[in-house]
């Protein structure tokens, strides 16, 4: 765990100085463009620390299936997620050590991460400590599949933006080759394009208390439409409902974002885009409760989250800025430390990184 606690500090340091050395953006008045060095550093520790591990959630079943699996084309079978079959058939022609499918996939998926929090984080550094002390840099370590679908889905997010769908289709269907569920954003460009806080957004909050409190029905209708498919076996899952105080760290920067949503629109006209965003995050995080399972849609959301995060912090006066700055990092880092050390008693193994 060392290993982690020193890669937060540094990153953190690191994207602070980035922002502290940045310079405005002349086409965009409220935006600023950190230091492309410093991000540069915080990225390589980010891919290091992930890629080189051996343990940590399902990476050691990713490292076994990679020496016993015979990856060859003529084995794909287009029936499942084949797109990262044939991502492990080419590693495999250049080595047959498990430790480069770790490494080449934290790199992609941290690489496109740090790309678009570059472009679009305000307060570049509270998104990448938010990024850590969420635990969503471990998870990326644990969902390996997932969250490599959801990097590439969140590089998209200038499409959604621009309201091009084709090109975003495309992205869409490329991801779901890598994990089935990045399907799910094919209806979601069209919900989040709509204005927030409109009819739509307490319409998606209220569906996601009703399938809560209607759980079991929801839950039986889900799960056999998934039946006959490879998370079918879901339907089995007995571990209980997540953390109720998940769904209140979901919740909160969106009640500021509530509570601002004339001033956030004013200083960020793109902000629409990722409070519908993070809200969807939000109502499977309600479902969640219910089912621990529909916590991994958050892999999905979570990410905008952290840009919304990194733009809450100027709804308040400059005077409440800095103890609201101060604030958050204390709860944050309480928050990752009962979830992290408390709770999962987490361990980083490496071959490569000791202490």
């Amino acid at each position: 765990m060392e290993i982690i606690w020193l890669n937060l500090g540094f990153v953190y340091l690191s994207s602070f100085l980035a922002r502290y050395f940045s310079y405005f953006d002349r086409m965009k008045m409220h935006y600023t463009k950190p230091n492309k060095i410093l991000i540069f550093f915080v990225m390589l520790a980010l891919v290091l620390v992930s890629g080189l591990r051996n343990n940590i959630g399902d990476t050691y079943f990713y490292i076994h299936s990679y020496e016993v699996i015979n990856y060859q084309i003529k084995n794909i079978s287009f029936k499942d997620d084949f797109g990262f079959f044939i991502l492990q058939s080419l590693l495999h022609k250049l080595s047959n050590n498990p430790q480069i499918l770790i490494f080449v996939t934290a790199l992609i998926t941290n690489v496109l991460i740090v790309i678009v929090l570059y472009k679009y984080s305000r307060m570049i550094e509270i998104s990448f400590f938010i990024y850590f002390t969420s635990g969503m840099y471990t998870v990326s370590m644990n969902g390996i599949r997932q969250f490599l679908a959801s990097s590439i889905l969140f590089a998209a997010t200038p499409l959604i933006i621009k309201g091009d769908w084709k090109k975003f289709m495309l992205i869409v269907l490329f991801a779901a080759t890598i994990h089935r569920t990045a399907l799910i954003f094919i209806p979601i460009y069209f919900i989040v394009r709509k204005k927030a806080w409109s009819k739509w957004t307490f319409l998606l909050l209220i569906s996601g208390l009703i399938m809560a409190i209607g759980f079991t029905l929801f839950q039986s209708v889900l799960f056999d439409a998934l039946s006959d498919t490879e998370y079918g076996h879901y339907s089995d899952f007995q571990e209980g409902g997540a953390n109720i105080i998940r769904v209140f760290v979901t919740a909160s920067p969106l009640l500021i974002a509530y509570l601002g949503r004339d001033k956030l629109r004013e200083i960020w006209p793109e902000s629409d885009y990722f409070v519908n965003l993070s809200i969807l995050g939000l109502v499977f995080m309600i479902v969640s409760t219910k089912n621990w399972i529909f916590a991994r849609f958050d892999i999905y959301f979570g990410l905008y989250n952290l840009i919304l995060f990194s733009w809450i912090l100027f709804l308040f006066v400059k005077k409440q800025r800095q103890i609201i700055y101060f604030l958050l990092i204390i709860c944050y880092l309480g928050y990752f430390y009962y979830e992290q050390v408390i709770s999962l008693d987490l361990q980083y193994g490496s071959t490569y990184l000791k202490l």
